[in-house]
């Protein structure tokens, strides 16, 4: 049992109904592929390959290319260079499959919404912005926010709302998608331990139903020991696969330009690795 069915065999909470029959058997495929913005490269030459039911965490310092490589998914941006194809065409064509969290969204709305109709909008990519809610989509809605805890703030205005209540909503909006894709930029961001704890739970289940996840973090603990693959972005690919393989000291020198030590990095390379397996990690001691 590797570790992120470690992790998943702590998480358990209501799966998700099924993602929707296929011949998809790659959702994300790059190819030497360029991502930036206007004649910026901003990361170069990414090959990569995302399958259903799999997990990749991008992680990077802030400006190391993990939004930007994210909005190109989407179709926010357009690749520069390379091949790039979600569900087998070019991105921007999915938006029914696709549920997407960006950062910096929480001042997005002025009108007076409650909690429960930003998570309603979760259903809108699929039946478009004027049709009623069935009976199902709105117990779905309502699944949604249970699973992240945010139920009883149902007809709370939005704005009312603490950042992390405010990112719980939102992340009930990506649940109520019920996509086959969800793409996540920092989705922890502003959650306390009880609201990361619910979004593991979440995102183990999105999992299990047959969803692919792929999120930019910096939690390099929890997180990516969740997903089946890690990429660490700074600038450049510096390393991607198995996050026991890739999260090396060296690695992570490259990508964050400093060295992790002392009890937080033995915690890391613990869940990672295992406790047996630390020899070679271990801090060395300075000569007298």
């Amino acid at each position: 049992m590797d570790n992120r069915e470690k992790i998943a065999t702590l998480l358990t909470g209501v799966t998700g109904v099924p993602v929707p029959t296929a011949n998809d058997t790659i959702y994300i495929k790059a190819e030497h592929l360029n991502v930036g913005y206007a004649n910026e490269v901003v990361v170069a030459d990414i090959s990569f390959e995302l399958g259903p039911g799999k997990a990749l965490a991008l992680i990077g310092t802030n400006g190391s290319g993990k939004s930007t490589l994210l909005k190109t998914i989407v179709g926010l941006l357009p690749p520069m260079e390379g091949q790039l194809l979600v569900f087998g065409m070019p991105p921007g064509n999915n938006h029914t499959r696709i549920a997407y969290l960006g950062q910096f969204h929480h001042a997005g709305f002025v009108l007076p919404l409650r909690a429960i109709d930003v998570v309603r909008m979760g259903r809108f990519p699929l039946h478009g912005l004027w049709k009623r809610m069935s009976r199902e989509d709105d117990e779905i809605v309502l699944s949604a926010m249970h699973t992240m805890g945010i139920e009883k703030l149902a007809d709370s205005p939005l704005l009312s709302l603490s950042g992390g209540q405010q990112q719980r909503t939102y992340l009930a909006q990506v649940l109520a998608h019920q996509a086959d894709l969800l793409v996540l930029d920092e989705p922890t961001s502003g959650l306390d331990a009880g609201g990361r704890e619910l979004y593991l739970h979440a995102i183990n289940d999105e999992l299990c139903r047959g969803a692919s996840v792929i999120m930019a973090t910096h939690d390099i603990k929890e997180e990516a020991a969740l997903c089946h693959q890690v990429m660490l972005l700074a600038r450049r690919v510096v390393a991607i696969g198995a996050p026991n393989e890739v999260l090396t000291p060296d690695a992570l020198l490259q990508t964050f330009g400093i060295v992790i030590g002392g009890e937080q990095k033995l915690q890391v390379l613990e869940c990672l690795h295992g406790h047996d397996n630390l020899k070679g990690f271990e801090p060395k001691k300075e000569a007298h």
